[in-house]
């Protein structure tokens, strides 16, 4: 499976806009953690890891934020800014979240609960977890 955006329901309305997630409709897991970052200072970088089984689902619900995703061989950039498009990814996938704006607030919902067991944070251990 591959990253990927994932267009969110979105209802206008002139008294303000409503967008939700609905597990296994909308995101292909079950819904077991949600954590959100916050007042990242200028020029830091979250992530640096991947997950061996955790699936995620990353939201920019305020400002914006990039999301560098690698798979051993190949980076991809996502841009997430509107809070009706999540980034899916799935497991097996070294995430790096960067360029955060001011006051930007990132919603991550996973399929797992916290289990240090299921982090690399090697990124040389994480190349080997990926070689078939």
């Amino acid at each position: 499976m591959q990253p990927r955006i994932i267009q969110l329901p979105k209802f206008e309305d002139p008294r303000g806009n409503l967008s939700f997630i609905e597990e296994e409709k909308h995101i292909p897991f079950t819904i077991e953690r949600v954590y959100w970052i916050y007042d990242v200072p200028g020029g830091q970088v979250r992530g640096g890891h991947a997950f061996k089984i955790q699936q995620e689902l990353i939201i920019a619900l305020s400002g914006s934020f990039d999301v560098e995703v690698d798979d051993g061989s190949e980076k991809q950039v996502f841009s997430l800014n509107r809070s009706y498009y999540g980034l899916y990814l799935p497991p097996g996938l070294w995430r790096r979240m960067q360029n955060f704006s001011t006051n930007s607030l990132a919603l991550v919902i996973s399929s797992t609960s916290f289990s240090e067991q299921d982090y690399i944070r090697d990124y040389q251990e994480f190349l080997k977890f990926r070689k078939p």
